[in-house]
């Protein structure tokens, strides 16, 4: 039967939202304003850039809302399912996440980390192959995954 935690994160999963822009001075600086003036905020984001155009990967504190903006405001984004798993701020529970996943054989696209620390804690966005697998392993290894909820303010 699976914990708590399982059916939690499965039910309440974070999400990543991904917007594709040109990269021009002050565009990020554009939309985090967008955020403030709607009162969605960031915890998470990461930033792939080339010389014409970035990706700016969001985890906020209402997805729903910002869905909404960014319809309003009609700039296309795309979404994903994240496994974010808590650490202790330690290099050893970093070690121990990669070799989890490694063991399954759970191949990692992507991670960041959080700005914000949920409970104190410092928290890792995953984009995985196979997010089941992956929270399987983790919560095997004892390691505590957020849900959308626990983001949330």
């Amino acid at each position: 039967m699976p914990s708590e935690t399982t059916e939690a994160t499965r039910g309440d999963k974070v999400r990543q939202l991904s917007v594709f822009m040109e990269n021009k001075v002050g565009r990020l600086a554009e939309i985090v304003k967008l955020f403030t003036d709607h009162n969605i905020h960031v915890v998470a984001i990461n930033v792939f850039d080339t010389a014409e155009a970035a990706i700016i990967r969001l985890v906020v504190d209402d997805p729903e809302r910002t869905r909404t903006v960014f319809a309003e405001h009609e700039i296309p984004f795309a979404e994903c399912g994240l496994v974010v798993v808590e650490l202790s701020s330690s290099a050893s529970d970093l070690q121990a996440v990669l070799s989890a996943l490694l063991q399954a054989e759970c191949n990692i696209h992507f991670t960041y980390s959080f700005l914000t620390r949920p409970r104190g804690k410092a928290a890792l966005a995953l984009h995985v192959d196979d997010e089941d697998v992956a929270c399987h392993v983790l919560l095997q290894a004892g390691f505590k995954l957020l849900s959308q909820r626990d983001i949330s303010r």
